[in-house]
């Protein structure tokens, strides 16, 4: 949510910054600005709506060329999307120029005050006040640094600020507060970005900023600090993937390239997990097997997509651990006072690592003193920083809004996770594990399999989209459940239809009564392979719906001859352990959602509304 870049170097700063910004726009924004730092002044120009209608009114009225800027996508929250109220904000002398990213809760309270010294804002935002109280301690101290250093011990909330200053023509600083922000370091040239993919065209050479620390950046180096002005310790990192994996690579949307990625994502998160002696060995969770073996219940924290990813989870580290496991919220998590205590492990699970509400619940988890394993698609996030373990997924980078290969690399480290705590409890024998992971090493081949079937499904979005349909029900038994609620989210999020998930034995309880003819009801179908019990039920539940006139469009094994009679539109997927099926069920859900939107004539990468990284609570 929000997109910031900072620029200091060589190159032309506005075409380094509007590029970082591009980059950006997957994280959601409704008005996005500029500030280049010229000749001693400053240049600012900003504009509600899409890029494009800022490089409008940059085509109009081009700015001055320089090599220090700054920039910003906003996602209104103090104030209407206005010009007015985009980023960056400037002082009222036009010295200092701010953007930032989050929520100031005392902004109120400094605004009257900043009113009572004479200052005049312009703006409805909490950002105004910062270029007012970074301008007042300039004047007083000289340095930009040190005065963010002070603005920010007066400030409250989460946030991350990017200023720059007309007196100081080489200098950007950047400050953060539980909201994201990250350096890269090139060759005389430096760079500040929410997120590394704006500037992995330029350097690959990241540096993590800690918790309330303030950075400067100058072209030769960076200088970091806490807001005291003690220096801090930084860890550097090189990025594994470069420019071209955050492009669309010939595909009309990242969607649908990142749908096509999901068999590699799949395997490069299995990879190196599994020693010489076939035991797991996840170097990465350096926590030690007596904290694992004395933890007595696992609580897994999430939200959306993640949270789903939790639910199924939950069902293979119950059935391999034989450990009590809870599935929560994140945003409900503290508000309820979890029982908590030093041997509960807690999952929380990130694709971003920065997902406020889960870093919140994870903050709480810790004071109570329990353990936290994170899973995390991003390195030098905050949610693995700050967590005692981190099983880090290989998804690459994800810039579609709606996640796809984040959400099955989860599940592949959510069942590692399961196996590895089965093997360190005793709980699974080694040729057991051996051989569910033989089943998972499968799945990346069972993913292009099904992904080389989705014609049909393409089709039947297609038509579901001209019949006018605006609700569609998903159903499902045990793991398929939570994948009933994930497809049902994908198609909000995506086609802006309502779209309800229900476990299937919960159909006559309330549900069936919104049965009506021709309605679409996707139902996925466990393996009859399996728990023959799940399947014979759900098979029930599908006579029931299609004796009411229901359209059913059953997700069911390949050969599974005892419910084809009953399916409208019949999607099979490949033999699946029923533990594991929701990696390739999941598939064409994605594919349906996605098709069902453009037919629609919706913009999928970018759904309305919607953000990326939800980086406020």
């Amino acid at each position: 949510m929000c997109g910031i870049v900072g620029y200091v170097g060589g190159q032309p700063a506005l075409d380094v910054v509007i590029s970082g910004l591009k980059r950006l726009e997957y994280r959601g924004y409704d008005s996005a600005g500029v500030t280049v730092l010229a000749d001693g002044q400053l240049a600012a120009a900003k504009k509600s709506g899409k890029l494009a209608n800022l490089e409008k009114e940059l085509a109009a009225r081009p700015l001055p060329s320089g090599t220090t800027g700054i920039g910003h996508t906003r996602w209104a929250t103090h104030g209407a999307p206005t010009d007015a109220n985009a980023h960056p904000h400037l002082d009222n002398s036009g010295r200092v120029g701010v953007v930032h990213n989050g929520i100031i809760e005392n902004f109120a309270a400094l605004r009257a005050e900043l009113a009572e010294r004479g200052h005049a804002l312009a703006s409805e935002t909490d950002t105004e006040v910062v270029a007012h109280l970074l301008a007042e301690e300039f004047s007083s101290c000289g340095d930009l640094a040190e005065s963010m250093r002070r603005v920010c011990r007066r400030l409250e909330g989460a946030f991350t600020l990017v200023a720059v200053h007309a007196d100081e023509p080489d200098v950007v600083v950047g400050a953060r507060r539980n909201s994201p922000l990250v350096v890269g370091i090139g060759a005389g040239e430096s760079f500040l970005a929410s997120d590394v993919a704006a500037f992995i065209a330029h350097t690959r050479e990241a540096v993590e900023l800690g918790q309330d620390q303030v950075v400067e950046l100058r072209r030769e180096h960076v200088t970091v600090t806490d807001f005291d002005g003690v220096p801090a310790d930084v860890r550097a990192y090189h990025v594994d993937w470069d420019a071209s994996a955050a492009e669309k690579g010939g595909y009309d949307y990242f969607m649908l390239k990142e749908i096509a990625e999901q068999p590699k994502a799949v395997a490069d998160t299995l990879l190196g997990r599994i020693d010489a002696g076939g035991s797991l060995t996840l170097d990465e969770v350096r926590m030690p097997a007596s904290v694992l073996r004395e933890a007595d219940k696992v609580v897994i924290v999430a939200c959306g997509t993640a949270f789903h990813a939790g639910m199924i989870a939950k069902y293979a580290i119950e059935h391999w651990t034989r450990m009590p496991c809870e599935v929560e919220l994140a945003s409900e998590f503290r508000y309820r006072d979890p029982i908590l205590d030093p041997r509960t492990l807690v999952i929380a699970i990130s694709q971003s690592g920065e997902t406020m509400d889960t870093l919140m619940a994870l903050r709480h988890a810790r004071e109570q003193g329990a353990k936290v394993l994170a899973i995390c698609n991003t390195n030098g996030s905050t949610i693995p920083r700050e967590s005692d373990a981190v099983l880090y997924t290989h998804a690459g980078p994800e810039v579609a809004v709606a996640s796809t290969k984040a959400f099955l690399t989860q599940l592949v480290a959510c069942y590692l996770v399961a196996l590895y705590l089965g093997q360190v409890r005793g709980t699974k024998w080694g040729d057991e594990i051996g051989s569910v992971i033989r089943e998972l090493s499968a799945i990346a081949t069972q993913v292009d399999d099904v992904l080389g079937t989705m014609e049909p499904v393409r089709e039947l979005a297609r038509s579901v989209a001209a019949a006018g349909k605006n609700t569609v029900l998903f159903l499902g038994r045990h793991v398929g459940y939570p994948v009933a609620l994930e497809g049902a989210l994908k198609l909000k999020e995506l086609a802006y239809m309502h779209a309800e998930g229900f476990a299937a034995g919960e159909l006559k309880h309330g549900p069936i009564a919104l049965i009506e003819d021709d309605l679409p009801v996707v139902v996925v179908v466990p393996s009859p392979r399996g728990r023959s019990v799940l399947h014979d039920k759900i098979v029930s539940n599908i006579q029931e719906i299609r004796a009411r006139g229901a359209r059913t469009i059953v997700i069911a094994e390949r050969g599974d001859a005892a419910v084809a009679p009953y399916a409208d539109h019949l999607i099979e997927i490949p033999p699946t352990p029923t533990l594991l099926q929701p990696l390739v069920a999941t598939v064409p859900l994605q594919v349906f959602a996605c098709e069902l939107a453009t037919a629609r004539g919706n913009e999928v990468d970018q759904p309305r509304n919607l953000a990326k990284s939800v980086t406020v609570e």
